[in-house]
């Protein structure tokens, strides 16, 4: 039984610039000159994550790397005494690295006219190679707020692994060492939520725990470690006497890895699921009666004939009534009659009641308030293999077990495909306490800041106006971010680089805006060809 694709059979949008008949050289020619004002962009170092890094499309690679928000507002620098801006670059535009022969992170990400696949390739960066050298960019990829402090962050992460100037070395430590006169210290927060939300809150919300040492992968960095991480970073970049502009963190549930794939993608008109609806239901029906006898009969699961329906979710914070709806099952004369159709035997009627006991016990149908991460849109409908096999060692007939194993239908989906409204709750509350930090620090050391929380939701309401173009959030069409679904295009980061000039211009009192020196992102591509490798 399958659901129909989720992904939307789309086709990248022509963003075509608006003619203007007008003699606009008169305008030029009366421009003013581009000043600094206040700021000094001779040595410029950006300290990040991966927006600052270029990543985009799941992956790093050269063209994005060159089209990275920092190498963008570089060579706007440039024009103001501003040197060279050196990039710890990938080896090829394939993306992904190996470690010796075996591929270690995926290629980059390519629209091949129906969704996001794999670039068939393979990636040539041996990600322990070390390049020699001093940088200005440490946009490291993966990186969490506590991560910057870190001696030996090299050996944790190879993205600073292959050009950190020693293997003790900080990242924070090897940025300061290059005397910026000039920095950005953007997304920092980010990943101490995206890791969280992209494994559907499977992670542990650490706010509470001082101690990142005790933290796993995806759990949420508690405001407090986060506000010492912070402050240490601006202390360090400014001591002396550099200038710069932070941003603050998103809400990173408005981005497309998130918004993309419905709570309701089961089509009555799929004929790999609408002739079943009526099985479907006969099943749910009979639990359907244990949850309105306990009192909770909003967990009762209906397939629609007629319209789209939600996907079946297991959901931790409810109670777990799976010891009620075994005894119910064991308790009713009618039972046995009931699993008939599936063609077993009455002896095999506690098997059945336990597994459908242990399988609803914390379950309902999703709602609009759930999100579902992007690549849960590649198992929803699909047989659980693994599941059924396990089934079927319990003595349950191969097509039966696979009947019970449909992801979404009658498996419910795992934690890990979807973000539950608590599970939102934490990632926002400890985004507003990340955020009153860096506006709070920001002010404090009169640094410019960039309101990136704003920017991303009108970006996802509305759609936000650059030049002659208008983007949203929206997967492939939006313009904004990249198929990964969570981090920008390369029009994505010069609209970026924009609002980081237009930040500094209100700050320090230079005049990128006024000058004209702002970039049109119609020069930056949202998608690359799959030929380019």
């Amino acid at each position: 039984m399958k659901t129909k694709y989720i992904w939307l059979l789309a086709v990248l949008l022509s963003f075509t610039a608006c003619n203007n008949d007008d003699d606009s050289s008169s305008t030029v020619d009366n421009l003013p000159p581009l000043t600094a004002g206040e700021a000094d962009f001779s040595n410029y170092v950006a300290v990040g994550a991966s927006f600052s890094a270029g990543f985009s499309d799941g992956a790093l690679f050269i063209a994005t790397q060159e089209n990275s928000f920092p190498n963008i507002m570089s060579k706007k620098f440039e024009m103001l005494g501003g040197g060279s801006f050196s990039q710890p670059l990938m080896n090829d535009n394939i993306g992904g690295f190996v470690m010796g022969g075996t591929v270690v992170a995926n290629p980059r990400l390519y629209f091949d006219g129906s969704g996001p696949v794999v670039l068939p390739a393979t990636p040539t960066t041996q990600i322990t190679d070390h390049l020699s050298g001093s940088f200005n960019n440490y946009g490291i990829p993966g990186a969490k707020s506590f991560h910057l402090g870190i001696p030996g962050y090299a050996s944790l992460n190879p993205y600073f692994g292959r050009m950190a100037s020693s293997p003790t070395a900080t990242v924070i430590g090897d940025a300061v060492a290059q005397n910026p006169t000039f920095f950005t210290l953007s997304e920092i927060g980010g990943n101490d939520v995206l890791s969280y939300a992209t494994s559907g809150g499977t992670g542990v919300d650490q706010t509470g725990n001082l101690n990142p040492a005790t933290y796993g992968g995806s759990d949420i960095t508690d405001p407090n470690v986060f506000a010492a991480s912070f402050s240490a970073a601006v202390d360090a970049l400014t001591a002396n006497g550099a200038k710069g502009v932070v941003t603050n963190v998103p809400y990173i549930t408005s981005l497309a890895h998130f918004t993309t794939v419905p709570y309701n993608p089961l089509d009555p008109t799929n004929p790999d699921f609408g002739p079943q609806i009526p099985l479907l239901n006969s099943i749910f029906g009979a639990i359907n009666q244990i949850y309105v006898a306990i009192g909770e009969p909003e967990r009762s699961i209906v397939f629609s004939e007629t319209e789209a329906s939600p996907v079946v979710i297991r959901d931790e914070y409810l109670t777990d009534v799976s010891a009620q709806i075994t005894g119910a099952l064991m308790a009713s004369p009618t039972f046995p009659a009931f699993i008939a159709q599936f063609g077993l035997p009455p002896s095999a009627a506690p098997i059945v009641a336990g597994l459908l006991g242990q399988t609803y016990g914390q379950t309902r149908q999703a709602t609009a308030n759930d999100l579902f991460v992007l690549p849960s849109s590649s198992i929803i409908g699909k047989v659980n293999q693994q599941y059924a096999d396990n089934l079927t060692l319990q003595g349950l007939p191969a097509a039966t077990a696979a009947q019970f194993s449909v992801e979404g239908i009658t498996l419910p989906l795992e934690d890990k495909w979807a973000l539950l409204p608590e599970e939102q709750l934490a990632i926002k509350t400890a985004t507003d306490a990340y955020n009153v930090t860096i506006e709070s620090i920001a002010n404090a050391n009169g640094l410019a800041m960039v309101d990136f929380k704003s920017i991303l939701i009108e970006a996802s309401t509305t759609g936000i106006t650059s030049g002659n173009y208008i983007l949203n959030t929206s997967l492939v069409t939006g313009g904004l971010i990249s198929l990964d679904g969570v981090h920008l295009t390369s029009r994505g980061y010069a609209v970026m680089a924009n609002e980081m000039m237009r930040a500094i211009d209100a700050t320090y009192g230079s005049n990128f805006e006024a000058s004209g020196n702002f970039v049109d992102c119609g020069d930056y591509p949202t998608n690359y060809s799959p030929s380019l490798q």
